[in-house]
């Protein structure tokens, strides 16, 4: 494993306007590390409940700074390939991971990765199939069945709505305050819809979690980074008014709507047969 990390200026998105950049990689710019909703607990509780083995060839959609490809990979796992759509992002994970031999990083989409059928054991996206439309939720995930062999695990991380009874009105008045905070289309589904989706595409739930979301909160933020690297995120908002004024906006958002709004995981198995 090279010590060696990438500068904060090689980070995807880096060349982008503080008001026009997606809201993770603004918080990747700022020093954040841990971007999925639930933070660290979450996916830790999510890669436990997929088991990880010596025997798994792992595909992850939109593996982002990877992070939990690391923790993948500490697992020893028999292969790992990561799906980046974007082509800075591959760059910065090949980077990342260029000492891995099991490791390869790839450019394209998730519902059209180009792989072979049944190349996978483990299929994972986090924080990725909340960013899509229904539509392409659902080729998403056709497409993690079609990589998996029988049997094979998929595990999600999403952002949740935390009742099934949301009437239609307020769940669009969510979707459209955070995709104006976070530059990203956003369309988090309550626990039926993820399960739904999951079922419909021949998958058969068998784990489920949640945690609230509390991305930008102090203690959470202490939790998934570490003191130091809080403390140096705050003083890169300090310095950077675009950067705070958007960041507050994020957290505004989050907390008008927490009552709402949770992280959540999933596994479900392919059919053995």
């Amino acid at each position: 494993m090279s010590s060696s990390q990438p500068t904060v200026t090689s980070l995807p998105g880096g060349h982008l306007d503080t008001e026009k950049m997606p809201g993770h990689w603004l918080l990747a710019k700022l020093g954040k590390r841990v971007l999925r909703p639930g933070g660290l607990e979450t996916t830790e509780a999510l890669l436990s409940a997929l088991d990880i083995g010596l025997s798994d060839d792992i595909i992850e959609f939109a593996p982002g700074l990877g992070g939990t490809a690391r923790m993948m990979l500490a697992r020893n796992p028999r292969s790992y390939v990561g799906v980046e759509r974007d082509q800075e992002a591959v760059d910065f994970a090949r980077h990342q991971f260029s000492d891995f031999k099991v490791i390869d990083i790839r450019a394209g989409p998730a519902d059209a990765t180009g792989l072979e059928s049944g190349r996978a054991s483990v299929v994972i996206g986090e924080a990725m199939l909340t960013m899509n439309t229904e539509a392409h939720k659902k080729q998403i995930i056709a497409e993690a069945f079609r990589l998996l062999r029988p049997a094979g695990r998929y595990g999600i991380h999403e952002l949740k709505i935390t009742s099934d009874d949301l009437s239609s009105d307020k769940h669009a008045e969510i979707d459209k305050a955070l995709s104006a905070q976070i530059h990203v289309g956003a369309r988090p589904l309550p626990s039926s819809g993820w399960r739904n989706l999951l079922e419909e595409a021949g998958f058969v739930v068998e784990a489920e979690g949640e945690a609230p979301m509390h991305l930008l909160h102090p203690r959470r933020m202490i939790a998934d980074e570490g003191f130091m690297r809080t403390l140096g995120i705050a003083g890169n908002l300090l310095r950077d008014g675009a950067a705070r004024k958007r960041v507050l906006g994020m957290r505004h958002v989050f907390n008008a709507y927490r009552e709402h709004l949770a992280a959540t995981y999933l596994v479900a198995r392919k059919p053995a047969t």
